[in-house]
């Protein structure tokens, strides 16, 4: 429900995201882990991680940037 809405709200913006399925790409699950996470959605935007769907933290880590992905 709140990956949709993020998603959604990301799609709305016009952001570039790249979409993860842990259930399945184990890769994307062991990523997930090392942030130190087991919950859905995270969002790594730059260096910052949003746990949950939260329309301004994304707004307040998105204004200086337009593509959305992992940490190096």
């Amino acid at each position: 429900m709140f990956c949709d809405q993020a998603k959604e709200y990301l799609s709305q913006k016009g952001l570039a995201f790249q979409e993860r399925d842990i259930a399945q790409d184990p890769g994307a699950l062991a990523d997930l882990k090392k942030l130190g996470y087991m919950t859905t959605p995270v969002i790594v935007i730059d260096d910052a991680v949003i746990v949950g769907f939260d329309s301004a933290k994304i707004d307040k880590h998105t204004v200086d940037s337009n593509t959305l992905g992992p940490r190096s």
